[in-house]
Formats: C-alpha cells, sequence, structure tokens
C-alpha cells in the first residue's frame, strides 16, 4: 500500500539572505528540528522557515542518555530524510560529538552533510575555539550557525544541562565569543538556556540573526525539539518547551499555534526563560 502527499507549490525558499531580512524586519524566524521527510513535509508546508536535523535525535529517536553517542552516519541519515521531505524552509544539520575536532575534519564532516545530506547549514557548538573553525568553512561557501550556552555535547564537564552565563565572567565571555564568531563569518548564532537579559543584549550586538532555546524572547527566532513542542517527551520536559498540543486535535494545528506563538511574540512566556 502506498501513501504519497504530493508537494505543492509554495514561496520561494528560505535563505540566509532571508534569515537577516527577517532579523531587519524584526520579524521572528520560526524553527523546529525535524528527522524525516513526513514531518519534514508537514512542517514546511505549515510555514517553519528552517528545520533543524538536531543530534538531539540521539535522545528523542534513539533513546540515548545524551547527544554524545551520535555519529555522522546518523546526521547524514536523518538529514537526507528531511531534505526530500522539505521543499522551501532552510535546513540547518547538526554536526555530531567530535566531528568537528580540526577544521579539516570539520571541512571533511560538513561536506559530507551538504553533499549527501542536502544541508543548507552545519551548526556547530564552542565559542572561541571554534573560530578558526567557522572561518575555514565559511570561507569555502559552507555556511554556519554557532551555537552558544548550554552545549549538549559537552554535558558531561558541565556536569548536566545547567544554565549558562548566569555570573559577569561567563557573560562578558559570551558576548565575545558572539562577536569572534559572527567576524569568522558565522551566518547564525543559536543561543541555548542563557538569561533572558544576556540573550537580549547579545542580539542587540549580532548583525547576524540570533535564534533561542531557553534564551528568552528577545531573540530573532525560537526553535523547539518538535517532540517536545508536541508533549510526547520523554522523561522530564524541558522549562523552556511548552507542550502545543494540549487542546488541538490535530498535530498539523498544534504546529500553527507554535508558528503563531512565535511571530506574536507569546513563546517563550516568562515561564519559559531563566534570569
Amino acid at each position: 500500500m502506498s501513501s504519497h502527499t504530493p508537494k505543492s507549490p509554495t514561496a520561494a525558499a528560505v535563505t540566509v539572505i532571508t534569515l537577516r531580512n527577517l532579523k531587519r524586519a524584526r520579524e521572528k524566524i520560526v524553527c523546529l528540528t525535524a528527522y524525516d521527510a513526513s514531518f519534514a513535509n508537514l512542517l514546511d508546508e505549515a510555514g517553519v522557515e528552517v528545520l533543524l536535523v538536531g543530534d538531539s535525535l540521539g535522545m528523542v529517536i534513539q533513546g540515548r542518555d545524551s547527544t554524545v553517542p551520535v555519529s555522522m552516519d546518523d546526521m547524514v541519515y536523518h538529514s537526507a530524510a528531511v531534505a526530500r521531505g522539505r521543499r522551501r524552509a532552510l535546513l540547518m544539520v547538526d554536526m555530531p560529538f567530535m566531528s568537528y575536532a580540526t577544521p579539516p575534519q570539520a571541512l571533511e564532516n560538513a561536506a559530507r552533510l551538504m553533499q549527501e545530506g542536502g544541508a543548507h547549514m552545519v551548526k556547530l557548538e564552542g565559542g572561541a575555539l571554534q573560530v578558526e573553525t567557522v572561518r575555514q568553512l565559511t570561507a569555502r561557501g559552507i555556511p554556519v550557525c554557532a551555537h552558544l550556552g548550554l552545549q549538549p555535547q559537552s554535558v558531561h564537564r558541565l556536569g548536566g544541562y545547567r544554565v549558562q552565563g548566569r555570573d559577569a565572567a561567563a557573560a562578558r565571555a559570551m558576548l565575545d565569543d558572539a562577536r569572534s564568531l559572527q567576524e569568522a563569518g558565522a551566518d547564525v548564532l543559536l543561543l541555548e538556556s542563557i538569561p533572558t537579559q544576556l540573550a537580549a543584549e547579545i542580539t542587540r550586538a549580532a548583525e547576524i540573526p540570533v535564534i533561542g532555546i531557553g534564551a528568552g524572547p528577545e531573540c530573532d527566532g525560537q526553535v523547539l525539539v518538535l517532540y517536545d513542542m508536541l508533549g510526547i517527551t520523554l522523561g522530564k520536559r524541558p522549562k523552556f518547551a511548552r507542550d502545543f498540543m494540549t487542546g488541538q486535535g490535530h498535530i498539523r494545528t498544534a504546529v500553527a499555534s507554535y508558528i503563531e506563538a512565535v511571530k506574536s511574540g507569546a513563546f517563550p512566556a516568562p515561564e519559559h526563560c531563566f534570569n
């Protein structure tokens, strides 16, 4: 038995330029994770601008305790599946743990994600240490999202999933990292689990779009793990997430509700933020 829904004509494809224009226009950017073609198609048609193939798949798809065991082959496989389902959304893909330890390694693996996985942009965790890698990638035409704040691949060193940047020294360092990564060519910043005020300061200072998760409402856009947004989180749902399926009769309606909440600024609300 075959199940196939033809793709309908859509608006122009979302690009790095689109995201910059949304920031300039002060229109919020909507991002959700996706791991397969069916959800990619649904989210794309609903109007989600950025699909993130997150290494969170290690936890929500594979049932692991962290993102650390996720491999490059895993990421390429899921990225290719999402690429086949999307039509207009920009496809951002995480580089998994230890796949970008050196600039040459990062170049090789980013090329795989783009050539085999259909990625439009790669995302990597880390601040000053990643500046040269970002410079090397972007110089060769590979768009990069730099991930600051809570870095799940470093969870064992951090001692758990903790809010970052709460003390003055850490906040200053994060601001400096954001500036350095932008100067190195990063096209987007992603801030995870940091105080709202710090995220607002970084967003104002950055010329590039800033997407937040647990970083307050002042970021240029928001991202959630799809399964957190649908209320089917394995274990405890993060403080920064909201179940948009509550009271909805269909996944499409829940996604539409999420998009509207992000665009209007209703999400994240104070209860989803950190001080």
